[in-house]
């Protein structure tokens, strides 16, 4: 589907549901059974990127957790056996934190963060033949639900809460959604392998596995919303409220609270004092804030520490510097005699004098350290080092130079 289409029509209005002969394609190269054997078999798996559930509740993680041996005496390892033992007796198997841990998805949930605009993470939801995993219920993020193994009915119904919030789980309505649940739905269909469902949050929804064992990724999406900002702009009144000497005045001596208009005045008074605050907060400083609480949630390609130490060290007019994949960057201008590159929360100072240099990089993504503009070869060095330290940028054959071709481990 058209981009545009889906922002017009679908994003954060109503549930899509996409065949795979639209798609095209399946979602194979994203996670298969097999890897999932591999995750909870081999990989020294542990809570909380592991939960069970049977019958619409939580199994306790104790049931299927221990500790790893010797020498990985870590309690809360995933036990496979006792994985198996629950899943045979029909409990659904959920990974989560899988935009964290596996590979593929980590830069699947990135780029699709990158995209959308929106923070992603990643679910697995593996149930056994004829399962339910969980009751009806809605989320307070956006989903894109995708089949990777087996078939999966899904019943879908209208919100009972339009666009909730995190503060307003579902279980805080749970007579209103097990009412809404026993409706009509509004999608009532089976999604095969390569199918894909959008769901906005709200929207309450219940699946159960068909003839055989059954797995699809929910891609949550951590919506940027206008309650955000409002939260951004609360930020910025209570610490200018701190300023008002009245505010922080003490209410008189023996104050009786439970006397009916007692504080009458001096809420009053709060309330005006505040409304001045509101008054005096820049809707640029708001507009920084979420901006800055939105970033610090998405992820940036990892790198690789080692060789690029390495890397970094043996540094040449040569040397490609590319910025950051999926870093979220942002040059800001000169003020005095420094300029601020922001990432994530983060606020980095560089002389005024580095800001062609700077600007070059982030316009064109990547530059020999010999064509940073505007400096003379000892500071291109030295802005070079500092960048790959600070991982904003990386050397992209760092990984293959330091290792010599062979990636693999070997024990000492």
């Amino acid at each position: 589907m058209d981009p545009e289409v889906f922002a017009a029509a679908y994003w954060s209005r109503r549930p899509l549901l996409t065949s795979a002969a639209e798609l095209g394609q399946d979602f194979s190269d994203l996670l298969t059974l097999a890897d999932v054997d591999d995750l909870l078999s081999v990989r020294g798996l542990r809570t909380p990127f592991l939960r069970i559930a049977k019958d619409g509740a939580v199994v306790d993680p104790k049931r299927f957790t221990g500790s790893g041996g010797a020498g990985a005496e870590v309690a809360d390892q995933v036990s496979s056996d006792s994985v198996l033992r629950l899943f045979s007796e029909g409990s659904t198997v959920v990974l989560q934190g899988l935009h964290r841990l596996w590979p593929p998805l980590i830069a699947f949930a990135d780029a699709l963060a990158a995209d959308l605009g929106h923070p992603t993470q990643v679910n697995a939801y593996i149930t056994p033949p004829s399962s339910r995993g969980f009751s009806p219920h809605y989320d307070v993020h956006d989903v894109f639900v995708l089949q990777v193994a087996g078939e999966k009915h899904w019943t879908i119904h209208e919100p009972v809460l339009t666009d909730p919030l995190r503060t307003q789980p579902w279980g805080d309505r749970a007579d209103a959604v097990a009412e809404r649940a026993a409706q009509t739905p509004v999608v009532d269909a089976v999604l095969r392998p390569g199918d894909a469902l959008y769901l906005p949050r709200g929207y309450l929804h219940s699946a159960v596995a068909l003839g055989e064992i059954s797995a699809h990724l929910t891609i949550g999406v951590h919506n940027v919303t206008r309650w955000g900002a409002v939260e951004s702009a609360l930020d910025l009144v209570r610490t200018l409220a701190t300023d008002d000497p009245a505010l922080r005045a003490s209410l008189p001596l023996g104050v009786d609270l439970s006397a009916p208009g007692t504080t009458a005045d001096d809420v009053a008074a709060v309330l005006a004092g505040l409304h001045a605050a509101l008054d005096r907060v820049d809707p640029a400083a708001v507009a920084d804030r979420l901006r800055s609480r939105t970033w610090a949630q998405v992820r940036p390609e990892p790198v690789a520490p080692l060789a690029q130490s390495a890397a970094a060290a043996a540094l040449t007019a040569d040397t490609v510097l590319r910025l950051r994949p999926r870093l979220r960057v942002q040059l800001r201008d000169a003020v005095g005699d420094e300029v601020v590159l922001v990432t994530g929360r983060q606020h980095r100072t560089f002389p005024a004098a580095q800001r062609p240099a700077l600007a070059g990089l982030l316009a064109a993504g990547e530059l020999k350290v010999g064509d940073l503009p505007g400096l003379p070869a000892d500071e291109q060095h030295e802005l070079a080092r500092r960048l790959v330290v600070e991982s904003v940028a990386v050397v992209p054959d760092a990984r293959a130079v330091h290792h010599g071709g062979d990636e693999r481990g070997t024990g000492a």
